[in-house]
């Protein structure tokens, strides 16, 4: 018995959440966008029968003439009595007509060219990109190329592919069924006249055709918009890989984080021998502040610390002779609105200047 495995059929089951602005724009960057080939086909189709409509006497006209040309060349190039033509001239007059020809069709080309381009860039806007050029193994994988074969995909080509024929088929039937009477009377009419005759029941029929195709690629750009939706949906693993991707990952982050706070607390600590006061709460709170008139106009804080943080700081200050001040009320009020670094603030000068006179007096600085 041969094993399988049903979810080598699934199709992105998982993939509920809506696709973020990154995954939108890494899909855009790899030529992945909401796009109907038929919205193309079918305006350069419909141009391309009206542009015929208009033109056709004009090609007409230059197909004659360079038939009477090319014919009238025959007898110039032609060796007699042998009536052979040389190979390098015979290159030459059919070189000549078929850049006449080129010449012919190069307008019709160049406009459809130009229409299919529109219709891509009213699609999917300007934004060049060549990495769908890019050769990519996966496309030649076997088990991918199966289950593309058997995808929603192609169901939906293989429905547009009958519908098309559906279509074209009674509608190429009923026009020409009415025009079969015209088209017997083709061997009695003159060569232009004949040519026009064709040209206008080939350009009305591609019209028609052309019009009715509108429907079919307007429901193919409504399901390739759908699709494409689908496709971009992430499963949640996804969207918390590319946030982590896109913000760091939150475990490496926490670690810079304690590593910066260790890191400034070294720092802090460095500088408690040189603060002038330590106000604590006494067992909660502690903030180191030093003053140095000719540098600041106010004093500023240089250590602050709560619980633990603050006994460690009372240390340090002990070990160093700094003098330990009881406020409850100051520090408490230091400690929640002045950040390291920060001068103390106006409604709080009267309180730290008295501790610090306080400080300069058993110090006998005053």
């Amino acid at each position: 018995m041969l094993e399988y495995n049903l979810q080598f059929f699934a199709d992105n089951a998982d993939k509920t959440e809506e696709p973020t602005a990154k995954k939108l724009s890494d899909a855009r960057k790899e030529g992945q966008v909401a796009k109907s080939k038929e919205i193309s086909n079918c305006l350069g189709l419909f141009v391309f029968f009206l542009v015929l409509r208009f033109m056709a006497g004009s090609i007409a006209e230059k197909i004659i003439n360079l038939f009477d040309k090319m014919y009238g060349a025959i007898p110039l190039v032609t060796v007699y009595p042998s009536g052979e033509m040389p190979v390098r001239q015979t290159a030459i007059l059919f070189r000549n007509g078929l850049i006449t020809v080129l010449l012919i069709v190069l307008p019709m080309m160049l406009i459809g060219y130009v229409v299919a381009f529109i219709a891509d860039l009213a699609q999917v806007k300007w934004k060049p990109t060549t990495k769908p050029l890019k050769p990519k193994l996966n496309k030649i994988n076997p088990a991918k190329g199966l289950k593309r074969l058997f995808s929603l995909n192609s169901v939906v080509e293989l429905i547009k592919s009958i519908l098309k024929l559906a279509i074209v088929v009674p509608i190429v039937y009923a026009y020409v069924k009415d025009k079969v009477g015209i088209i017997y009377l083709l061997y009695d009419m003159p060569l232009l006249q004949a040519i026009a005759l064709i040209g206008t029941t080939v350009t009305n029929l591609g019209i028609r055709i052309s019009a009715v195709y509108i429907f079919i690629a307007a429901a193919d750009y409504g399901y390739q918009k759908w699709k494409f939706h689908k496709d971009m949906k992430m499963s949640k693993q996804e969207v918390k890989d590319e946030y982590k991707n896109a913000e760091g990952d939150p475990q490496i982050k926490g670690k810079i984080r304690r590593k910066m706070l260790e890191v400034s607390r070294r720092r802090m600590m460095q500088a408690i021998p040189e603060a002038d006061v330590v106000i604590t709460n006494p067992t909660h709170y502690a903030v180191a502040i030093k003053y140095e008139p000719t540098q600041r106009d106010a004093p500023y804080v240089v250590a602050k610390g709560e619980g633990y943080l603050a006994q460690k700081i009372k240390e340090v200050a002990g070990e160093h002779g700094v003098e330990i001040v009881e406020n409850k009320p100051v520090a408490r009020a230091l400690y929640h609105n002045v950040e390291i670094g920060e001068s103390v603030p106006p409604e709080l000068y009267q309180a730290v200047a008295e501790i610090l006179a306080f400080v300069y007096h058993l110090q006998g600085k005053i």
